[in-house]
């Protein structure tokens, strides 16, 4: 019986004394604190936060969607956060264990207002949107992320404060290894300063097709920090250097409103001046009287040169349609009707050849 009696008295004294110097049962009445705050946490995910969504989902306006679901997360955070404030102070710490739980307080609340302004930054970009004749939809985008980044930052900063890390030796440190990846980085921030270029010029955005000379053509598809990736017409992927675009002449075809026709025309010799003049009007006729073309921009045909096996007669002039399948087809008509015209005027075209005479003795 004396085994028994021993082991009550150290059981009570562990149940009074309980752990870091609190009893057992204002552990118990902390816990059942903070698991009412987490059904509350269930209740405003099943509840409030669905019915906010229904609401918004009603509306037009795409800016109550994305602010309803950015700040989902930090609302189911906030029961946790109130919860575990509500339990400490319930439950009665030592000076030292106390100080301790108001610092986790401190950093719960702090976690939570950053987490709350990092979320509110995503709305913003819609906001921003009506600034497209200022600044493109990709830079728009670089700047949300860059005010993401910063916000986290701070938030890590201000958390590290609370436990007393100094984070200025920590800056200095870093700006020195920042010196040292500087000097041997210079093409990233090369890269990284001509993709605000490209973006700040507008010289092109995601899905227009571009030409840069020598080095790569097709649909841009994403505008990164270092590199650009473009998609090329046989499908594969290109990453391409963001400093090809500022060393180079970059042609944004997307951004065509005519597309040029440029063509020479080779009549063999034997064709008379008369067919010459009634070919060159025809053609010209057919271009300005026809709807596939852009006459403003200036049409010309004319008798061109005589070349070694021909003679040259230069068309040019420009479509109205900017589209690329569209300027084939009309490049195609006005191909059968050149032909047309010049058989009609009983007139051939020349091809490369060679007259040799043999002379007698």
């Amino acid at each position: 019986m004396e085994i028994f009696d021993n082991f009550k008295e150290l059981f009570l004294s562990v149940w009074t004394k309980g752990i870091i110097g609190v009893d057992f049962v204002q552990i118990l009445i902390g816990l059942g604190i903070f698991f009412i705050f987490l059904v509350f946490r269930g209740l405003i995910s099943k509840l409030i936060i669905r019915k906010l969504e229904i609401i918004s989902k009603r509306t037009t306006n795409k800016l109550d969607d994305t602010f309803v679901k950015a700040m989902d997360g930090p609302a189911k955070f906030l029961p946790i956060v109130l919860g575990f404030f509500f339990a400490s102070y319930y439950i009665t710490f030592a000076e030292d264990t106390r100080s301790f739980v108001d610092n986790v307080n401190r950093t719960l609340i702090t976690i939570l207002l950053f987490w709350t302004i990092h979320q509110i930054i995503e709305p913003i970009s819609y906001v921003l949107s009506g600034l497209d004749r200022l600044l493109t939809r990709e830079l728009i985008g670089w700047i949300i992320k860059s005010l993401k980044i910063l916000i986290f930052i701070l938030g890590a900063a201000a958390v590290l404060e609370l436990w007393g890390i100094k984070i200025g030796p920590i800056i200095a440190g870093l700006g020195l290894f920042g010196v040292a990846v500087a000097l041997g980085a210079q093409d990233l921030f090369k890269n990284l300063i001509s993709g605000i270029l490209v973006l700040v010029e507008k010289r092109f955005k995601i899905g227009d097709w571009i030409i840069v000379e020598g080095i790569i053509e097709g649909i841009v598809e994403k505008i990164g920090f270092r590199s650009t990736v473009i998609r090329k017409f046989d499908k594969s992927l290109a990453i391409i250097p963001n400093f090809q675009f500022a060393e180079n002449a970059v042609i944004n075809v997307s951004q065509k409103t005519n597309w040029l026709i440029s063509w020479t025309i080779t009549l063999q010799y034997d064709t008379t001046i008369d067919q010459l003049k009634k070919i060159r009007d025809k053609i010209e006729d057919y271009i300005n009287n026809h709807e596939d073309f852009n006459t403003s921009i200036g049409v010309s045909v004319r008798v061109d040169k005589f070349a070694d096996s021909s003679i040259d007669m230069y068309v040019r002039c420009f479509t109205k349609t900017n589209r690329w399948s569209e300027y084939l087809k009309v490049k195609e008509r006005l191909a059968l009707s050149i032909k047309e015209i010049v058989e009609g005027q009983k007139a051939s075209f020349a091809f490369p050849s060679q007259s040799i005479y043999v002379e007698k003795k």
